[in-house]
């Protein structure tokens, strides 16, 4: 697949930010089979790419929620659990990982002591009329040792720990909080 150029998008994509980078787009199986905008894979049909989603826990098992800032194009406001984002080319989901924590939430690589690649999954939804998300997504975990975070604001509204298996198990007592719907399939699988 080739990159297409943003400037063949209407005005108000090619002042997004997303317009301006790329993502690698993979087969069923995580196989890359090139680069494309990262806007178009998120928009129309959407175009399948390989993306993770990093869950964070204490020491008591509590998983750290994120709420996405509302300016996010996609699931603004909605919580995530914790980090989610797109591996550039060449780099691995573990790095991917280490580096979106300390950009979004200040937290580095002597808080933890691993990241561990724990599932991958492949799905495909629509966000109201403003785009979709099609994604093999791999799934890491990461227990902090030391819980100080520094969010950005640009990238997060809101935190909350929170008791992971009770929101496994209780969801209706959180269906105020919106959950991501990667972070769902994730906590689902994680339990199944």
């Amino acid at each position: 697949m080739s990159t297409s150029d943003p400037s063949d998008g209407a005005a108000d994509d090619i002042a997004h930010k997303n317009a301006r980078q790329e993502v690698v787009a993979v087969d069923p199986d995580d196989n890359e089979q090139g680069l494309v905008n990262r806007l178009e894979a998120h928009t129309g049909e959407g175009i399948r790419h390989r993306a993770f989603t990093s869950l964070v826990f204490d020491e008591d098992e509590n998983i750290l929620l994120a709420q996405r800032a509302a300016e996010k194009r996609l699931w603004g406001t909605w919580w995530d659990g914790t980090v989610a984002s797109h591996p550039v080319e060449g780099q691995s989901q573990e790095a991917a990982t280490r580096e979106r924590l300390e950009e979004e939430l200040g937290i580095t690589p002597e808080q933890y002591d691993s990241v561990q690649l724990t599932d991958r999954f492949e799905y495909k939804r629509y966000f109201e009329n403003a785009g979709v998300e099609h994604e093999v997504c791999a799934v890491l975990k990461i227990t902090l040792t030391d819980t100080t975070l520094d969010p950005d604001p640009e990238e997060v509204d809101g935190l909350m720990w929170v008791p992971y298996e009770h929101l496994h198990d209780n969801p209706e007592y959180y269906r105020q909080l919106r959950l991501c719907p990667w972070f769902e399939i994730a906590m689902r699988r994680d339990f199944d």
